[in-house]
């Protein structure tokens, strides 16, 4: 069985061969995995069951000693934060400047090159991402705190920036579509370790009804929706589910009860993530790790579920962690028949 069928599977809430996963890292911690493993390919021991195509959280280009500026002008510090950085810079620095902003098109080379290594990699699920998809694109193009003070005091100018990147996101899911993916997926975070960052009042105000619009032709073509935010946001996994998303990314047990909330939403919204990357990972020993993973293997065997760490895996995870991990995923009963 391909690694996309054990996806399709899980995402159906049917109990798949083995629990799929799928794992990201940052910079650093590739490259000291790497050095571990006395490898520079890293894909046959992780092993990933996705495929992910798209210009993801944007196309990058250097705008000066460690920064970086991408195709909707903002700039970006990346001294500290080597893998995306801190905006700096941004374009919209007044309401009016976005009357005369231009929107950058999507470069025919992202489609390109999302065709090529979609038929290249014909056995894993394939996602087509747009990061930054509402929430997190506006408030870079704004200043986080400018735009947070927009949404109490400016909501025409908010409405207006919102919708412009609908529309923006709607051009890119329309050619998304056309490629042979079985998800899209949108990321935006929205949470903190204690809530959602702008209130359920304001998130549901601004944010619900436009996630709506774009999840919509998604489903409609058939295709599966998944979204990624940080922080404590369950308190809208009820409205995610009513506008049709299937899986929610990263599952974050710091701020969640990943044991309670699997069999809860069982049919209804599946999850991936849920191996501490805050905790277990960079500081349990690899007998804590095995113990964990196969914690959420079992309660993940009946579908639902895609076993991945909470985010990208940072550099102070050890190494030895992440093979204790890895052992774990390929020793499950199932996977050599898959």
């Amino acid at each position: 069985m391909a690694h996309r069928d054990v996806v399709l599977d899980a995402l159906a809430f049917r109990r798949p061969a083995y629990v799929p996963w799928a794992i990201g890292l940052n910079v650093d911690c590739a490259e000291r995995l790497r050095r571990h493993l006395g490898s520079d390919d890293l894909s046959e021991f992780l092993d990933d069951h996705f495929l992910t195509v798209g210009a993801e959280v944007g196309l990058f280009e250097p705008a000066g000693p460690g920064r970086v500026r991408d195709g909707y002008g903002v700039t970006w510090d990346r001294t500290v934060d080597p893998d995306i950085g801190t905006p700096c810079d941004w374009p919209i620095k007044r309401p009016a400047d976005l009357d005369a902003y231009e929107w950058p098109e999507v470069p025919e080379a992202v489609f390109a090159d999302a065709a090529k290594a979609l038929a290249a990699h014909p056995g894993r699920f394939r996602r087509y991402a747009i990061g930054f998809s509402l929430y997190e694109r506006a408030w870079t193009m704004r200043g986080m705190a400018e735009f947070m003070m927009d949404m109490v005091e400016r909501s025409g100018f908010v409405d207006a920036l919102l919708d412009a990147i609908v529309e923006h996101n709607l051009a890119q899911i329309t050619r998304a579509l056309d490629l042979d993916i079985d998800c899209v997926h949108f990321g935006d975070d929205y949470g903190m370790q204690t809530g959602l960052q702008m209130g359920a009042p304001l998130w549901r105000r601004f944010i619900l009804p436009r996630l709506e619009r774009m999840f919509a032709p998604v489903r409609a073509a058939g295709k599966a929706v998944s979204m990624h935010s940080c922080g404590r946001v369950q308190e809208v996994f009820d409205d995610l589910v009513a506008i049709g998303l299937n899986l929610f990314n990263p599952f974050q047990p710091e701020v969640m009860d990943v044991f309670d909330l699997l069999p809860a939403y069982r049919g209804r919204l599946a999850f991936h993530g849920g191996m501490s990357i805050q905790k277990t990972l960079p500081f349990g020993s690899a007998d804590d790790v095995r113990e964990m993973a196969g914690r959420l293997i079992d309660a993940g065997r009946d579908g639902g579920y895609v076993f991945s760490p909470s985010h990208s895996v940072p550099r102070d995870v050890p190494p030895a962690n992440l093979v204790a991990m890895m052992e774990v995923l390929k020793a499950q009963p199932g996977r050599a028949e898959a």
